[in-house]
Parts: structure tokens; sequence; C-alpha cells
């Protein structure tokens, strides 16, 4: 198969090493997608938005677990390489239950698919997403919900995962190391979360309605500050 190659790299503040350098390899041909449809685990709940989450996840240990997965082709397949990757943007209720699939949702356009694939390496995530969350948010169709979430992952700043991979780590520490490449984003307004064995797996960034940092409320969970925390850089 053909495939398009595009090179990026993230924009550096001085003295902070981006963990955002990386290649996309990307398939030139349609991208197959099916629909994301509510279940009885995960209904439609259409309720007030109160806040806003943006999840990302920490690529190198996404392919660690998932790299055999056929959705896992672009992320993990060929000589691709990524740091943070884009889960999501997701709305929050006002209090502890949030709103999803609040409207039924059409496969996303694939010129947004595309356009949006080496922030969010999976066609069919995308879909999830935009089922799931970008159904929620009144006014907002695939081309600008994306767009909404890819504006706020790309102004992302990233410490030297390297560096913190080999030294003794707990969460507290990495939320701490986040905030000071990020001006106006303190620990108290992130999750970190983990896999069971302590491996970092993504994080939550808490966001008003208005997408400015705010502080996470106590029951949307993550590691404790003082729980020990990994993170897995692949083959050195």
């Amino acid at each position: 198969m053909i495939r398009l190659v595009i090179a990026a790299t993230a924009l550096l503040a001085p003295g902070i090493a981006g963990a955002q350098a990386y290649s996309c390899s990307a398939p030139t041909g349609a991208l197959t997608v099916h629909p994301d449809l509510p279940s009885a685990e995960q209904p439609a709940r259409d309720i007030p938005i109160g806040s806003y989450t943006l999840a990302i996840t920490w690529a190198p240990q996404y392919c660690r677990d998932n790299a055999g997965r056929p959705a896992s082709a672009v992320q993990c397949g060929g000589g691709n390489r990524f740091g943070f990757t884009l889960h999501g943007l997701w709305p929050d209720g006002v209090g502890k239950t949030w709103p999803q699939y609040c409207k039924a949702a059409g496969i996303v356009p694939q010129p947004v698919l595309r356009k949006h694939l080496c922030a969010t390496p999976s066609a069919q995530l995308m879909q999830h997403e935009w089922a799931k969350h970008g159904t929620c948010m009144p006014g907002y169709r695939p081309a600008k919900f994306f767009a909404q979430s890819g504006a706020l992952y790309a102004r992302l700043r990233y410490p030297d995962m390297d560096a913190l991979s080999r030294a003794p780590l707990t969460a507290g520490r990495f939320a701490n190391a986040m905030a000071r490449a990020n001006p106006g984003l303190g620990a108290q307004m992130m999750r970190i979360t983990a896999t069971r064995q302590g491996w970092l797996d993504e994080v939550w960034i808490c966001l008003d309605r208005r997408f400015r940092y705010r502080r996470c409320p106590v029951h949307q969970g993550g590691l404790a500050p003082a729980a020990t925390l990994k993170i897995w850089r692949g083959a050195r």
C-alpha cells in the first residue's frame, strides 16, 4: 500500500525537552471505520455539561500493550513513533455523571479523519470520540470538534520524558513536571493514570466550560500524588 509520510516536531519552549518529535506514516487509501453506538453498558445520556477533560495517552506504553491489534496499526506499526497522542475531549457533567452518545452520529468524513490522524492515530477511535463525546457538545460537527480538541492538544508542552523515566518517580512529581512545562497548568489540574503494574498510561487535564485549566474534582480519580509511577520508553 502506498503511504504518506508526514514528519512533525512539536514547537518547544526553551529548555523543555519534547516527547512529541515523531514521524507519522498514514495510509493514503480510505480509512475504514464503522458506527460506534450506545449499548446497555454505555447508554445514551444527554445531560448538561459542567466542564471538560482533555485526555492524552502515552503512546510507548499503549503500543507495548496493544501493538498486535489491527486498530493500532497506524500508531504502532511501521516506522511511526509518537510521544503523547490525543485520546479525546470529554464533556463532563455537573456532578459525577457525564453526558455521552447524546445524538445519532454519522460516520466522520474522510478529510476530517485524515487531517487529525497524526494526533489521534486511529480512525476508529476518532469515530468513537465523536459519537460518544462530540455529539454532546451543542453546535459542534466533527470538523469543529476535532479542531477544538486538536488545538488544546497542540498547545501542550512536555517535560524530558527520558530523564523522568530513568529516575525514581511518583505521580505527583510527574504532575509537577508537566505543570512546569505548561504555564497556567497546576499539578492539581490534571489526573495521572497508570496500568495495574504502575506504568504511565494517560494524563487527564481538567478544563472549565471555556476550555481553561481548572482544578480537577476529587471524584475524577487518578493516582495519589505519592503513588510510584514508571514510564516505559521502549527499546534503548
